[in-house]
Parts: C-alpha cells; sequence; structure tokens
C-alpha cells in the first residue's frame, strides 16, 4: 500500500507572487545547512534571504513554505549552469520547485535521507510530478548545483539517493541473483528461469541494470522486501 503524507503550510514572506506566466518545469532539490527548526525558521526570517516551497524534514514532515503558483528565493543565482531547460535571463526560480531537506553535518549534511525522510520525498515527487505533468528524467528532476555548480557544488550531497529515487518514480528496482541480463546502450532484457520463462523489459541507469520489480516479482512466484542497509530490492 503506497504511503500517504499530509502537507503541512507554514508560509513564508521571502517569495514573489506569481511566476510571471512561465509554467514548471523541474523539481530542484536542494539539502539545508541546519537542524529542524532552526532551518525553517531560518527560511522564514525576513533577515535571510532564501526560501523554498517545500521542507521535508528527517523525521518525514512536509512543510511548504511557498505556494506551488509563487516563486521561492530558492534557484536564482546561475554560475556556471549543467542544466540544458534554462530560460536565457529569466531566473530560475520562475519555473522550478524548489524541495529543501533537512541535513546537517552528519546528519545527512551529505545528502544522506532517513527513511521516513526519503519515502516523504517520493511522495511529494510522485505529486508534483502528477500535477505539472514533469517527465521523470535528469533535466526534470534535479540538483542545485546543475544551476549553481560554483557555490552550490554539492547540494543536495554526494550521497543524494539519485538512483533510488529515479528508479521508484519510473516504478522500476534493482534485480539480481537468478536473472540472466542482456543488455544494449538503453535497455535491458531480463530472461527469469522456471517453468515459464519470461523476458521482462528493464532500463540502465547510471551503469545499473533496473526492471519493474512487480513483473520480475510475480513471474518468480516470490515476495519483494526492501534491504535498507544496501539500499536495494530484494526478491525472496
Amino acid at each position: 500500500m503506497t504511503q500517504q503524507f499530509r502537507i503541512e503550510q507554514d508560509l513564508s514572506p521571502k517569495r514573489w507572487e506569481g511566476r510571471k506566466g512561465h509554467k514548471i518545469r523541474a523539481i530542484v532539490n536542494h539539502i539545508t545547512a541546519g537542524a529542524f527548526p532552526g532551518c525553517l525558521n531560518w527560511m522564514k526570517n525576513p533577515v535571510s534571504k532564501a526560501s523554498a516551497n517545500y521542507l521535508v524534514t528527517r523525521t518525514g514532515r512536509i512543510i511548504q513554505l511557498v505556494r506551488d503558483e509563487d516563486s521561492a528565493w530558492a534557484n536564482g543565482g546561475v554560475k556556471k549552469p549543467n542544466w540544458r531547460l534554462l530560460i536565457p535571463r529569466v531566473n530560475p526560480n520562475r519555473y522550478t520547485i524548489s524541495i529543501e531537506h533537512e541535513g546537517y553535518g552528519a546528519n545527512g549534511g551529505d545528502g544522506t535521507l532517513t527513511e521516513p525522510q526519503y519515502q516523504a520525498t517520493l511522495w511529494l515527487h510522485r505529486q508534483l510530478i502528477k500535477k505539472y505533468d514533469l517527465p521523470v528524467d535528469q533535466d526534470h528532476i534535479i540538483g542545485h548545483y546543475r544551476i549553481d555548480s560554483v557555490n552550490r557544488p554539492n547540494c543536495p550531497g554526494p550521497k543524494f539517493p539519485w538512483d533510488r529515487l529515479f528508479a521508484d518514480l519510473k516504478g522500476v528496482a534493482a534485480v539480481a541473483g537468478d536473472l540472466r541480463v542482456a543488455e544494449d546502450l538503453r535497455k535491458v532484457k531480463i530472461r527469469i528461469e522456471g517453468k515459464e520463462q519470461k523476458v521482462v523489459e528493464g532500463v540502465i541507469i547510471n551503469n545499473t541494470t533496473y526492471a519493474p520489480v512487480r513483473a520480475v516479482a510475480e513471474t518468480l512466484g516470490r515476495q519483494v522486501d526492501w534491504d535498507n542497509a544496501k539500499r536495494e530490492v530484494v526478491i525472496k
């Protein structure tokens, strides 16, 4: 059963009303530099010049600081970007949704999310993707470093779970064991040996083979479990 979350509202004054006619074209992920509630208070403090549309805490709370229809102050600085959807001479805040993740020091400062936090941001990503009809790819779901590689080279952190996030958003999961893989440059076919041989289409993400876990499990007649330590699906 899909876990349900609730979006709390605690609006920040640091925002621009509206988006000047621009449509939302991407989700931008961030990591905070402080613990909750300090990071929330900073994004609401008139002294600071930063905010975000959403904050996901390490306990799995989702807090909205800026409404989707308004522009948060999260992605405005553009320096040595590596993102092909940038609109020249338009502030990226006008056409992006920003998600901050609570992380600081040894507690997720490197982008490592807690399991409740990961499940919350996964749910939030799914809601936004559906609402704004966003493709699930590395152009429409990005990190802050793609916009500003000079001042934010590690945001949202080197250990942010990109592979797992994209796999879950695509409805696929890593599989291994008694599966034979024949791969080409873009996709794979996984042959499941059993009473009824079946070929399951899969994809390759960052040199890792992924396949639809439900189809694989049903074909094998096995149970699916999640190994949190290894961050992988286990078919038992």
